[in-house]
């Protein structure tokens, strides 16, 4: 999200809280990625005044949640209000599918991203969360999951435990800079880590950074466009040649 970007968000949210204080109700947004997440968190914090904020997206461990922006007398119900609904998705336990053949097949019923939420899977099961509005209309036409029959449950409670896998990679820089920590991950030199970070296609915590030496710390995640997503897992000793160990988390 640039500049213009966020003005558009923020003018968004303040639209929720005049809509909340003038008809004293509980306003919803769709479901927000971890960077609107952090941004409606601020904000709200600023500028919600007497009123009251929660995001939520189906579990404490979701990333992808619905922000709610109520008066004070909501505080005990709202979240049971959340228009947000579990899918639950079963299948042959033989049959592999991942995050992306789900997000694929509802990316190709023409949703909108923000009416999914996040997407758990496990051998022979998968929950997603959508919004309410769509809920019927996924449950309704999805029969498949690329080539592999799926059945849709909509009155199952959310039971299974987030998983992620990770590709490690260790191996040594000259600092923690951005761009020593970017050619490591990217497995490229410094040049063209330079120059990914310059054209604005490096994040750091859910934020573009276009400083080379901007330093990280353990548990950064990184985001480098075409190359994934990293987290910043451990940094170790130094070397005789004064380098530094640190192992990186490649998410898969």
């Amino acid at each position: 999200m640039d500049g213009n970007g966020d003005k558009l968000f923020y003018a968004k949210l303040e639209d929720m809280a005049d809509r909340c204080e003038k008809n004293s109700m509980i306003v919803f947004s769709r479901f927000l990625d971890e960077r609107q997440c952090i941004l409606a968190q601020q904000w709200c914090s600023r500028n919600t005044g007497s009123l009251k904020f929660m995001l939520w997206g189906g579990f404490p461990q979701a990333k992808r949640k619905i922000l709610a922006i109520y008066p004070d007398y909501c505080e005990s119900f709202v979240k049971d209000e959340f228009p947000l609904k579990c899918l639950t998705f079963t299948y042959r336990q033989q049959d592999i599918l991942t995050h992306r053949d789900f997000l694929g097949t509802l990316m190709g019923m023409e949703l909108k991203r923000e009416t999914v939420g996040d997407i758990v899977t496990d051998e022979g099961i998968a929950q997603v969360f959508v919004t309410d509005v769509v809920a019927g209309l996924v449950s309704a036409g999805v029969r498949k999951i690329g080539r592999t029959g799926v059945k849709v449950y909509d009155d199952r409670p959310f039971s299974l435990e987030p998983k992620q896998e990770y590709r490690e990679i260790t191996g040594t820089v000259a600092s923690l800079r951005l761009d020593c920590i970017v050619s490591l991950a990217a497995g490229t030199g410094r040049e063209k880590a330079a120059a990914l970070i310059r054209a604005e296609k490096t994040d750091v915590n859910h934020f573009t950074v276009t400083s080379l030496s901007h330093e990280l710390h353990e548990g950064d995640i990184i985001s480098v466009r075409g190359c994934g997503r990293f987290i910043l897992s451990s940094v170790g000793g130094i070397t005789a040649k004064k380098r530094i160990h640190i192992l990186l988390k490649k998410f898969i």
